[in-house]
């Protein structure tokens, strides 16, 4: 008998005693921010730059512990964030926030990537749910105005990756793996949804609608293989697969987060979407766990990776929860409860000070990646913290 209520008791004392505590300790109260990294070693070095990504997820994952505890100090935490997006990452020259900016908040690269501006308007959103503070909604509109106008290819239609400074395309180095370079990207596609989904909360204007609902044919019509349920990664200018490469993390992510946009649409009952929704949390329970109960990276052609990835796991507890909702299948809180007990024996780094690790092998050993970095932040953890908190009543 999974007992939901013991869970969700564990996830809050965790997410309030092991992880918000570590990323608050990483505060830069000489140059604002927090701190761009630290080893695997648990050192911190105050020099590191920092990340444009990064600063948006801090300021996303404090103003969401602000909203659900109500603690002061996390107000205070996404506040200091705010300051910094805002007086640093944002370009208010040619609009737009940079990729990476240095410990004192100096530009160090002022590429823009609509990746990097989905991740504003979702923070800047947030924050103004949870504070009410007017001037990040506007920003937030600003960014969302800023991607349509810049990032749509209309005539697809879909988002754009890359830009220089002054907004002139540019390759997509920066979300390209596995040896290709995507003219288009699943990824860019899902966080741009997961941020409008969040902007259309706090304003539900006709034109962000809009986009949402653009973005879900998308994701129907081109991103996902209705015959294999999964979804595809990489693509060319026609919106081909230019790589055989199934990513199990994303997949279960996308699930819930295309969820949360039918929720705030009234599309719950949309056939095709919502059997999307629960045909990818089957795909992925099916091919993607492990005896252990942890979720594989992905697969490239034949080949397997087996890392037990930190985010994936989190999002996977997430999408697995969410097709419980929506199915009530027993075997989906199975797969979180397992899922849970594997992240607290093997991911969460244990070590005094430490937080959770990038990943583990097969064996449970962790890697000697970063603890914290341009891209690993308090966001996917902290989020799979509040959505069971939230979800499990």
């Amino acid at each position: 008998m999974i007992h939901t209520h013991d869970i969700k008791t564990e996830i809050k004392e965790h997410w309030e005693g092991h992880i918000l505590p570590f990323w608050s300790s990483l505060k830069d109260r000489t140059h604002g921010g927090f701190y761009g990294w630290v080893g695997h070693d648990l050192q911190v070095d105050p020099l590191a730059p920092k990340g444009g990504i990064a600063t948006a997820r801090q300021l996303w994952s404090f103003a969401a512990a602000y909203r659900v505890t109500g603690n002061e100090v996390w107000r205070e935490h996404a506040e200091h964030a705010y300051r910094f997006l805002v007086d640093h990452v944002m370009d208010m020259e040619y609009g737009g926030m940079y990729w990476m900016v240095d410990a004192k908040g100096e530009p160090l690269d002022t590429s823009k990537h609509v990746y990097t501006q989905s991740f504003g308007v979702y923070s800047l959103s947030e924050y103004y749910r949870a504070t009410g503070d007017v001037s990040a909604l506007e920003l937030a509109k600003s960014l969302f105005a800023l991607i349509e106008n810049q990032g749509l290819n209309t005539a697809l239609p879909a988002y754009k990756e890359q830009f220089d400074r002054f907004w002139n395309e540019q390759p997509n180095e920066m979300l390209s793996e596995n040896g290709v370079i995507a003219d288009y990207t699943m990824n860019t596609h899902i966080h741009v949804l997961e941020a409008y989904t969040t902007l259309y909360r706090v304003w539900p204007d006709q034109q962000v609608k809009t986009a949402l609902e653009r973005l879900l044919g998308i994701l129907y019509e081109r991103v996902y293989d209705k015959d294999t349920k999964f979804l595809g990664v990489f693509f060319n200018q026609d919106w081909e697969p230019i790589i055989d490469l199934r990513s199990f993390g994303h997949d279960i992510e996308a699930s819930w987060l295309i969820d949360e946009t039918l929720k705030v649409l009234g599309l719950e009952q949309h056939p095709e979407y919502s059997a999307l929704v629960t045909d990818i949390a089957y795909n992925i329970s099916n091919v993607a766990v492990q005896a252990d109960g942890s979720l594989m990276n992905e697969q490239e052609g034949d080949h397997v990776d087996e890392k037990r990835i930190w985010w994936v796991q989190a999002e996977a507890m997430v999408g697995f929860y969410n097709a419980y909702q929506r199915t009530g299948d027993p075997l989906f809180l199975e797969r979180v409860e397992r899922l849970w007990t594997y992240t607290k024996k093997h991911v969460v780094d244990h070590r005094a000070g430490g937080e959770w690790y990038w990943s583990v092998d097969g064996n449970g050993t962790p890697d000697q990646n970063e603890i914290a970095g341009p891209w690993k932040c308090p966001y996917h953890n902290s989020r799979f913290c509040i959505e069971l908190i939230e979800r499990m009543g």
